[in-house]
């Protein structure tokens, strides 16, 4: 079993990204062949992590994924010498549905696997007493190993021995301590942190936090902190929906997860990416997968993309096209964009979206096919993601799938399908057995 642990915090914004990847860096840095995990439903922070450590990373998520499969995307770890994942939102947070309180968080992963937990906590603003919340996060999950925590954003040299002496006080080890830094954060935009191709000199900028920690944490006791248990035994990765997949792939439309396209490779697929933003055509394949991303801040140059547009339309008359969240925002007949203009998109489906009046839509979704989808029949069940700001105008299509929200609640991001073109809003993460 490789030993692990859990990055996680009280809540978002404690800084646990900057220290997930200071810390993968350090690490790889000293020799060490390093697994990043990423609790939940992210599309973006796997990317970051890649980056940080050279290793592919993957989501695993104990809401959507059954046993076998976080079994299988655990063993992606193999060959490696230390696991580190990182935890979303704060370490409890997850489904409130009644008899499921906790369930998809990282604190219910973090035990599964039996990996300690490191909490980041900001400290600034309050000194003994980050102690008593420290100690509340710790003795909550009985069953959760706690390996200690890291003081971030400390304001000087007394407030951190102030800190230090209530974390004593409370028989929790303190593994380091970052002085507050304004310049220690990554951009971010409405769905999270920019895109990692996206950032200016991400290299650097992670060099700059391996460093830092490498000051300010005890980078020995933080490995050996890491722990394990048995994982789930694994069952099989996601099969492919067809044998040649093309792939957009480009600023627009990058949130793939990592663990379906690892399923859809194993199984013998072959995908090949292409750029829409170039004006690409799609390459001659058996399907066209467009998945989400933000085509909303490229429009102009989507509605631009006239190769792009003819080829999709020349693949759609005879072989399938599916779209995700963004893609499927492209496969519709127009994307209002926040300054209320409207740009033309491929017109495959009738759907149009408006950014100029934005609502938030985030959460797990389950879908009960109506109408079949690529590599999945009418009547299968699916688990998956939504998060978007967008609001439909306009879906005169028939519904792709009956769907609901952790909570059991119908919503009205149906998807739709008009011939062999489908689409949805939520993010595929796997086939469920039907409740």
């Amino acid at each position: 079993m490789i030993p692990g642990l859990m990055i996680s915090a009280p809540a978002s914004g404690t800084g646990k990204t900057t220290v997930m990847l200071g810390l993968l860096r350090a690490l790889a840095d000293d020799g060490a062949t390093v697994q990043p995990f990423k609790s939940g439903p992210d599309y973006i922070d796997p990317a970051f992590h890649r980056a940080a450590c050279g290793r592919e990373s993957f989501n695993l998520d104990t809401w959507a994924m059954g046993p076998g499969l976080l079994g299988a995307v655990a063993a992606q770890a193999a060959g490696a010498d230390v696991i580190v994942a990182e935890g979303s939102m704060g370490l409890y947070d997850g489904v409130a549905r009644a008899g499921q309180a906790g369930r998809g968080s990282s604190a219910e992963l973090a035990a599964m696997m039996g990996w300690p937990v490191v909490l980041v906590i900001d400290v600034s603003g309050q000194a003994q007493s980050a102690a008593a919340v420290a100690m509340g996060f710790a003795a909550y999950g009985r069953d959760l190993p706690f390996a200690g925590v890291i003081l971030n954003r400390v304001a000087s040299p007394r407030h951190e021995r102030l800190v230090r002496l209530g974390m004593e006080r409370a028989g929790l080890p303190v593994l380091g301590a970052l002085p507050r830094r304004g310049d220690l954060t990554l951009p971010e935009r409405h769905l999270g942190l920019v895109q990692a191709v996206e950032h200016p000199d991400l290299d650097a900028a992670i060099a700059g936090y391996a460093a830092f920690l490498r000051e300010h944490v005890d980078l020995a006791a933080i490995r050996a902190a890491a722990r394990s248990s048995a994982p789930p035994v694994p069952g099989a990765l996601p099969t492919p929906p067809a044998q040649r997949i093309a792939m957009a792939q480009d600023a627009a439309f990058s949130f793939a997860y990592p663990h379906l396209l690892a399923g859809w490779r194993a199984a013998g697929a072959e995908i090949i990416p292409f750029s829409p933003l170039a004006d690409q055509p799609p390459p001659d394949a058996d399907l066209v997968w467009l998945p989400g991303g933000y085509p909303e801040l490229h429009a102009g140059r989507l509605a631009a993309a006239a190769r792009f547009r003819a080829g999709l339309a020349r693949h759609a008359e005879t072989r399938p096209v599916h779209g995700e969240c963004g893609g499927y925002m492209a496969l519709g007949q127009g994307l209002i964009d926040a300054g209320g203009t409207r740009h033309q998109m491929a017109g495959l489906l009738g759907l149009v979206t408006s950014y100029e009046r934005r609502r938030m839509h985030l959460g797990y979704r389950r879908a009960a096919l109506i109408a079949p989808m690529p590599g999945h029949a009418a009547g299968a069940h699916l688990a998956g993601h939504e998060f978007h700001y967008s609001t439909i105008i306009d879906q005169p299509d028939p519904p792709l799938a009956r769907v609901t929200d952790a909570e059991g609640a119908m919503v009205p991001e149906t998807g739709s399908y008009r011939g062999s073109v489908t689409g949805t809003f939520f993010h595929l993460i796997a086939p469920v057995t039907a409740a």
